[in-house]
């Protein structure tokens, strides 16, 4: 898209960091966060959608100028991490000054089990290969949160969103113990391999060279 390519153009030719970039975009959801304290659904989409537009763009600026590390990965996460629990503060700012008690309720344990999302697939992902099961990931809960600031229907999403996080959660543990449970370990898969490498290496039996 011609606007973003010229954003990240622009970025490159000022070599703005793209740590900076990720930081921005944390302190625009914060704004998005307070504009849903104060109800301003419409408003909080718009500025969400800014502040997403420097969550696509600082990766992007990374590989153009060769700044890529495994620490700008871990500091793009942790700084998504801060976004989202913003945004459900906001929420639950509201519906504690509306006096909604249920809702306040709904929407902390969508935040909790969002961050069991993530939770749950970085700790697998540390005993197992890989554990990227479940609907409810980060963009998905983006466009959710969006969805419900343009239709003022923030609470009915607030449920789907918890719904499906929960769902994703509990098939993210299944999965890990299915793993850890049902599938070769690590060791045994490569012992196995070397065992077929030094069968192949070992010259059959009645084998003559000319």
């Amino acid at each position: 898209m011609f606007p973003l390519s010229a954003i990240i153009r622009a970025c490159v030719v000022l070599r703005i960091h793209p740590n900076i970039l990720t930081v921005t975009g944390v302190f625009i959801n914060v704004l998005a966060a307070w504009a849903l304290g104060l109800g301003a659904f419409v408003w909080g989409g718009v500025i969400m959608i800014a502040a997403n537009i420097f969550d696509f763009i600082d990766g992007k600026v990374a590989r153009e100028l060769k700044w890529e590390s495994e620490f700008g990965g871990f500091w793009d996460s942790v700084m998504d991490r801060f976004s989202d629990i913003s945004l459900f503060i906001g929420l639950i700012y509201l519906y504690a000054e509306k006096g909604r008690t249920d809702y306040v309720i709904v929407t902390a344990l969508a935040m909790m089990f969002s961050v069991m999302t993530s939770y749950t697939r970085a700790r697998a992902e540390s005993i197992i290969t890989k554990c990227k099961v479940g609907f409810m990931e980060r963009p998905e809960r983006i466009v959710l949160f969006m969805i419900g600031a343009f239709t003022n229907r923030m609470a009915a999403v607030m449920w789907v969103l918890l719904v499906l996080s929960i769902v994703t959660v509990a098939d993210r543990i299944y999965h890990t113990w299915r793993e850890l449970n049902h599938s070769p370990k690590i060791e045994e898969r490569l012992e196995h391999r070397l065992a077929e490498i030094r069968l192949a290496a070992t010259p059959a039996k009645g084998r003559t060279t000319l």
